[in-house]
């Protein structure tokens, strides 16, 4: 699944950033405020809570022997109002996908979905999770996820998970019809993967 390798990128830059940085720019809002309302505000504020939320995500997400699933639904429960509820069950979405547990990715990243606070992770989650339906050969209900909107940076990957779909239904015209929506979409019309999914159809035409 060579595309879920590179939106994890994504997901692993933003980790990287908050674990760089995050300290960093929770200070700072600590001595800006400091000058107003002293320590006091950071220590009963919401900072200190957000602080330690990072804290926790980080290390459920770092344990040398991976994700743990019953850490990261207990982390969820209590974090379920914060953006590391859903980054948590993208990364134990990720292990499930390793190990090949399709269904227990799919409750995931359900989860990952449903707790998204920014556009751009629920996109993820959102073409993941219908990637895995694939996978569990639900390719209608695949097709319904991928109905939902969408960044416009998205569109190709989009509508390259929806021939996907359609081809495992065996509608090849549908799927001729994605594949070439997604690559208008992708960057300067060039994505050799894609080419190929669509020279693979024309071939299969002339075959028959």
């Amino acid at each position: 699944m060579e595309t879920y390798q590179t939106e994890e990128q994504q997901v692993e830059a933003i980790k990287k950033l908050w674990k760089e940085y995050g300290n960093v720019l929770i200070a700072g809002i600590v001595i800006g405020l400091g000058g107003f309302v002293g320590f006091n505000f950071y220590k009963d504020s919401k900072l200190a809570e957000q602080y330690a939320t990072s804290d926790a995500f980080l290390q459920l997400v770092e344990q040398e022997e991976g994700v743990d699933q019953a850490q990261t639904e207990a982390f969820v429960a209590e974090h379920g109002d914060s953006s590391y509820a859903s980054l948590s069950a993208l990364a134990a979405a990720k292990k499930a996908v390793e190990a090949e547990d399709w269904a227990l990715a799919k409750t995931n990243l359900e989860t990952a979905v449903a707790k998204a606070q920014s556009e751009g992770i629920k996109a993820i989650a959102t073409v993941r999770l219908a990637r895995v339906e694939i996978q569990l050969e639900q390719y209608d209900q695949a097709l319904a996820t991928l109905g939902a909107q969408f960044p416009e940076s998205f569109v190709s990957i989009v509508e390259e998970t929806k021939g996907d779909a359609y081809i495992k239904q065996g509608n090849t015209e549908q799927a001729r019809v994605a594949y070439q929506a997604a690559l208008d979409a992708s960057e300067q019309g060039m994505n050799a993967a894609l080419q190929m999914k669509l020279d693979d159809l024309a071939q299969a035409d002339v075959l028959q």
